[in-house]
């Protein structure tokens, strides 16, 4: 499940008592709604309403999942929790040939681990999925995804041990890395297609719409998917609403993207064929920054230090 996630603790701490009444919120604090996330519909409940530049933004938790995925939504992702739109839950679930929870009678959400949390095994949770109580423990294995559907991405043991470090001065250092970063996800994309370029002898299509394709999934995952809650003040005061995350984040985010990749890749439909192809370009990017890893990534982060207020990942 791809969530845009919670706010930082300064979105927390306006409260929705001093919105002005000129347009009514069509959702309520405390109301049990249904909340579209990607290609399905969760049971959610509104925690906080505000209006923002004109339009109402509201604050969701959905049912049975650790708070680690509670989210800012707008209108359009909400809707009445009523008997028809349950119905209609159902038969979208059953569209996508889901299989129904058999403790809530509703399928699975298929939220995936935050890529971030790879490495946190031995503090954060028993098995690499999301922290908290899910009510599915096997990662990839949730809604129609099996395991063995998954594309294998290889990750080279020093790029490994570069997402053990990240962790590291991020829950255990309080230290974020510098924003913007220098070379950009936009930037390394770049020397990347030049790499092939020169490399290939040409320039190939197919390699540029890869790249393109990772840094849209880059964008639409960051917030979601890529960030530790300790980093979330810093993305909502570096990231604007005309400002793509890829222009102003590295190589240490865009790591944690491939750790991702797999699951956001299993929804998509993709013959086995691309798939494999897929495959093997992911892995030459991934040596292509392990080559460069010393310019790309670095050695210590030394930006603002991380607000012990936003706690660690693993409280629920």
């Amino acid at each position: 499940m791809v969530n845009s996630k919670n706010n930082s603790s300064t979105d927390s701490e306006n409260s929705s008592g001093d919105v002005p009444d000129s347009k009514p919120s069509l959702y309520f604090e405390g109301e049990k709604v249904l909340a579209y996330h990607g290609p399905r519909i969760y049971e959610a409940k509104v925690q906080k309403a505000e209006l923002r530049k004109n339009e109402w933004r509201y604050f969701v938790h959905y049912l049975g999942w650790n708070k680690n995925w509670d989210e800012w939504v707008g209108a359009d992702r909400l809707m009445k929790h009523t008997e028809d739109n349950v119905l209609k839950q159902q038969a979208l679930d059953k569209k996508q040939g889901m299989e129904k929870s058999t403790k809530s009678g509703r399928s699975a959400p298929a939220k995936p681990k935050s890529s971030a949390d790879v490495k946190l095994d031995k503090e954060e949770t028993k098995s690499n999925v999301p922290k908290g109580k899910k009510r599915k423990t096997d990662s990839g294995a949730e809604g129609n995804v099996s395991v063995e559907k998954l594309v294998k991405i290889q990750i080279p043991s020093t790029l490994k041990k570069q997402l053990v470090d990240d962790w590291e001065f991020i829950m255990h250092q309080n230290k974020l890395v510098k924003l913007p970063r220098s070379p950009t996800v936009d930037d390394i994309l770049t020397k990347y297609l030049e790499y092939r370029s020169k490399k290939d002898g040409m320039m190939t299509d197919s390699v540029g719409e890869i790249l393109n394709g990772i840094r849209c999934y880059f964008d639409k995952a960051l917030p979601a998917l890529l960030l530790y809650k300790k980093e979330r003040q810093q993305y909502h005061e570096a990231v604007s609403d005309n400002v793509s995350p890829s222009s102003v984040y590295g190589a240490e985010h865009l790591l944690r993207l491939f750790v991702k990749l797999p699951e956001l890749i299993a929804y998509a439909k993709i013959d086995e064929e691309s798939l494999t192809k897929l495959q093997q370009k992911f892995l030459d990017f991934l040596k292509f920054l392990q080559k460069n890893q010393g310019t790309f990534f670095l050695s210590a982060y030394d930006g603002p230090k991380a607000s012990e207020g936003n706690g660690k990942d693993k409280e629920s």
